[in-house]
């Protein structure tokens, strides 16, 4: 099935859903605003370029998308691709191939290959899942305990290395905001969890940090003026010469599009004890790349931090996926001076908390004692996202996932059944 969730959604809409929505979008788009410029930053665009990824790939990824919950936008998984792509071909390089990729994504959703993501064995979601929260997690050291890193690497264990060396130097400062946002989020989830105490703490941590003019980056401090608008869309410079050169890399991008979005919604659905459209969302990125690249922005996917941010936060229905662009384009319009007050340590509070809440603490007993060889590919799928990319934890999961399930038909023939020709 390729229909949109809103579609199905909105028939029973209410003014109840949209308060729960609305709030929901508030704290993504408090969460998006800094992750957007700083993935854009490393991977060698604009702040704004990231803006523009996350208002314009956000809000129709929510409108098209087969998730009730998916939130779209720039994402890690795309920053060592993303920055090779600018290095070779500039970036109106990787607006074409931004494009391309979209329409790679509308085709395979067409032919029905949302479906093939029943191939990924359960220990590699499992393990990916786990993974991205610790990359997530260890990405927001940094604001979190204030270190001085004047670029901290992409890699992951150069990542380690760069922290762990600059940890003598953390601020006591950024750490007492950010454990003060933390703390607060903490309590008022567990005695008050209708109240939206994500937007609490980061907003308590951040008013902290301005009454007491505590030395802390907030995002104007770092980032500089927020752009004041939109571009108008334009279609890049396509030549065939161009296509065939950038062909490849819109196929990895669109790969990688189309396995993360796909597997957030499986982490959202979850969360919300729900069924995703797997066709519609891969339709749904086709959708958000082509737009994306349209004003100028950069690759786009469904984002498994902010959709389970979306998902802790309230978030019902893809209403709060549109709120939450509408309300980054209206900070951009209206209130960037307020934004950037915002600061990031309390920030980096969030993506902790949301991290740990990824991780699903209470399954590590479960992964403990599962099979041998499914404990194996957990573990392998969980290092190789950590340490490689996600298109090679994937990769290596799935083919060493099939494999082992050949191995024990192998060895019991009697749940093989051959097919009748």
């Amino acid at each position: 099935m390729r229909q949109p969730k809103i579609l199905t959604t909105i028939r029973d809409y209410s003014w109840s859903l949209f308060r729960q929505d609305a709030l929901a979008g508030l704290t993504v788009a408090l969460v998006a605003l800094p992750l957007s410029i700083a993935i854009a930053i490393a991977s060698g665009a604009t702040p704004a370029q990231g803006l523009i990824t996350a208002i314009i790939g956000g809000f129709v990824i929510s409108l098209t998308s087969g998730s009730r919950v998916q939130i779209g936008g720039p994402t890690g998984a795309f920053i060592v691709v993303v920055y090779s792509v600018i290095a070779d071909h500039g970036y109106d390089g990787l607006v074409l191939a931004t494009l391309m990729a979209g329409a790679i994504l509308l085709v395979a959703g067409y032919l029905r290959a949302g479906r093939l993501i029943a191939l990924v064995p359960e220990p590699v979601i499992n393990g990916f899942t786990v993974g991205i929260a610790i990359i997530i997690a260890t990405s927001q050291l940094k604001d979190f305990l204030g270190l001085e890193i004047a670029k901290l690497p992409a890699e992951f264990l150069p990542k380690l290395a760069a922290l762990a060396g600059a940890l003598p130097h953390s601020s006591p400062y950024a750490v007492g905001v950010a454990l003060l946002a933390l703390l607060l989020m903490v309590v008022l989830r567990r005695r008050a969890p209708r109240s939206p105490s994500l937007v609490i703490g980061v907003a308590a941590g951040s008013a902290f940090a301005a009454f007491a003019a505590l030395p802390v980056d907030t995002i104007a401090s770092r980032f500089g003026e927020l752009p004041a608008g939109l571009p108008s869309p334009t279609l890049p410079s396509i030549s065939l010469a161009k296509v065939q050169e950038l062909l490849p890399s819109a196929l990895v991008i669109a790969f990688l599009a189309g396995v993360e979005s796909l597997l957030s919604a499986i982490v959202a659905d979850r969360m919300i004890e729900g069924q995703h459209r797997p066709n519609a969302e891969i339709m749904a990125q086709g959708y958000g790349n082509i737009a994306s690249a349209l004003f100028g922005g950069m690759p786009v996917t469904g984002a498994i931090a902010r959709t389970a941010t979306n998902v802790r936060a309230g978030g019902k229905t893809p209403v709060a996926g549109m709120v939450h662009a509408l309300l980054i384009l209206a900070i951009m319009l209206v209130a960037a001076r307020w934004a950037g007050m915002l600061a990031l340590p309390a920030l980096a509070a969030v993506l902790m908390l949301t991290a740990w809440n990824m991780s699903e603490p209470e399954k590590w007993r479960d992964y403990v004692h599962l099979p041998l060889a499914e404990r194996g590919l957990f573990v392998l799928t969980l290092i190789l996202t950590v340490v490689s990319d996600l298109a090679v934890a994937i990769s290596i999961g799935v083919i060493a996932g099939l494999a082992l399930r050949l191995l024990e038909k192998g060895r019991d023939d009697s749940g093989w059944t051959p097919r009748n020709r």
